[in-house]
């Protein structure tokens, strides 16, 4: 078994989030809306302005499967994904993961289990640019207390599957944007996450190399769940279902 594979999941619909599916979703929103307060004035003085990012999403999904957000700029993509990866509480709603009501969990458990089961790919790839490669993969698990030379194995390993086997000890600016995504997506792997969640994953990369890193997240997905946040349509295109967003609400889904 390679690196990048888990064990078998239960078949995987035809339809994606049909209702006479049995098992349970392993993201489940449920009415979330949440609101931005901002400070009013140009100078963040004055009464204080909210802005809607979302509004009453409910959202089934289940393992296997790669969903695909769009929306314009604005439309709550990013808050969507923060929601599902538990970096924000919403305002109103519940977001679930594997059952686990996140809003009723203080923010130290949060984060626990955000990094055991969760992997974000972040637009901006957010490596850390004094540290190899290998020890931008390791680092989620620092906190999970595994020692440092499992560590590096599972690094390596990772960075090895994702064509990178020969970039171990590079830093971040020794990397061109593709190598610095597969290291970013490499590091969302290191805790065998449930749900991966990638914000514009092919959005600062050439065709060629985008292409290989959707072929990389498509290929997680098949045991995982995978959301992919892009305006780009080949992007959009290896979903096996899309959610469009518009000021914050669905206002289309494939089922």
């Amino acid at each position: 078994m390679g690196i990048l594979d888990r064990s078998p999941a239960t078949t995987r619909p035809d339809a994606v989030g049909r209702e006479d599916d049995p098992r349970p979703p392993v993201v489940r929103l449920d009415g979330v809306s949440h609101e931005y307060q901002l400070a009013g004035g140009r100078f963040r003085s004055g009464p204080a302005r909210s802005l809607q990012a979302l509004r009453d999403v409910s959202i089934d999904i289940r393992s296997g499967t790669v969903v695909g957000v769009e929306g314009p700029s604005g439309s709550g993509k990013s808050t969507l994904l923060h929601a599902v990866a538990g970096l924000l509480v919403p305002t109103t709603g519940t977001v679930s993961l594997l059952g686990i009501e996140l809003s009723e969990l203080g923010d130290r458990r949060r984060a626990q289990v955000r990094r055991r089961h969760v992997g974000i790919v972040f637009q901006g790839f957010h490596l850390l640019p004094s540290l190899s490669a290998r020890a931008n993969v390791a680092l989620p698990l620092v906190g999970e207390g595994v020692g440092r030379a499992t560590r590096r194995k599972r690094a390596t390993e990772l960075l090895e599957a994702v064509g990178l086997g020969d970039r171990t000890t590079h830093l971040p600016g020794e990397l061109s944007g593709g190598e610095r995504q597969r290291v970013a997506i490499a590091r969302a792997l290191v805790t065998d996450p449930d749900v991966i969640v990638a914000d514009e994953p092919t959005g600062e990369l050439d065709s060629k190399t985008g292409a290989k890193v959707l072929e990389l997240l498509t290929s997680l997905g098949e045991q995982r769940v995978v959301l992919l946040a892009s305006h780009d349509a080949a992007t959009l295109s290896v979903a096996d279902r899309r959610i469009t967003l518009h000021d914050g609400q669905v206002v289309e889904r494939d089922r």
